[in-house]
């Protein structure tokens, strides 16, 4: 494809909203040769068409191999034989196919096996665990909090900031006793960010444990930042 081509394909795009797009025209003007830019622009419509476009994703994963945005374009259509085909994926012995197969099905996760989540979860590859812990969003409803403690507790000892800040996301929209403890647990001896995070997750909690935690916290944490904003998320609590 030239750069005409390439911009005729983009004004063809835009007027979409106009004259809708069918599922063969974008498999057939699809190439890994195009712009990367407009090769994600293709593949996002072709997933959008959901069973009208997974026949032709399919196709040119076929044809092309797992070009990541065919993967991505492989969730995003949200079919099951998809589905079928993204979890197959994870077999393969190819760490980048993996990690963009996992980010695919980050919307399947209450479908996902709680083995491959928990197998990605103790990953020790950054990109690999926050994928993890996408899938365990969608996954965590299914689970009581001691089985969701017990999935993050590997990430919650990450030594990496955005692994354990994503994983006290995850656990904050549970109000649970154990799952309180533990995340107060976190505050007096991790990072400024960490501790942060904990504490606003304790604030959003908003229950007498968490308020009890808060209490304690902004007592016996060292004058500074953290008993400061302790104070001030447990001020939250009884706010009119």
């Amino acid at each position: 494809m030239n750069s005409f081509d390439e911009a005729t394909l983009w004004e063809r795009l835009s007027q979409a909203r106009q004259v809708p797009l069918e599922p063969a025209w974008l498999g057939e003007v699809y190439s890994p040769s195009l712009s990367l830019d407009l090769r994600h622009a293709l593949c996002e419509r072709l997933g959008m068409l959901a069973e009208r476009g997974w026949p032709h994703i399919h196709r040119l994963l076929e044809q092309y191999g797992a070009q990541r945005e065919l993967v991505l374009s492989a969730g995003l259509c949200h079919q099951p034989k998809a589905r079928d085909w993204l979890l197959k994926q994870l077999e393969q012995d190819d760490d980048f196919g993996i990690q963009t197969a996992l980010e695919a099905l980050a919307c399947w996760g209450a479908e996902v096996p709680c083995s491959v989540i928990s197998d990605t979860l103790n990953h020790p590859s950054q990109q690999r665990r926050l994928a993890g812990l996408q899938l365990l969003t969608f996954h965590a409803y299914l689970l009581n909090d001691d089985e969701l403690l017990q999935l993050c507790e590997q990430p919650l000892q990450d030594f990496r900031d955005p692994v354990v800040i994503e994983t006290i996301r995850v656990l904050q929209r549970r109000d649970g006793t154990l799952i309180t403890d533990r995340l107060a647990a976190l505050i007096p001896n991790s990072s400024d960010a960490i501790a942060r995070a904990a504490l606003l997750a304790l604030g959003c909690i908003a229950t007498p444990t968490s308020q009890r935690w808060l209490l304690e916290l902004s007592q016996s944490l060292p004058e500074g930042e953290r008993r400061q904003l302790a104070c001030k998320q447990l001020g939250q609590q009884f706010r009119s």
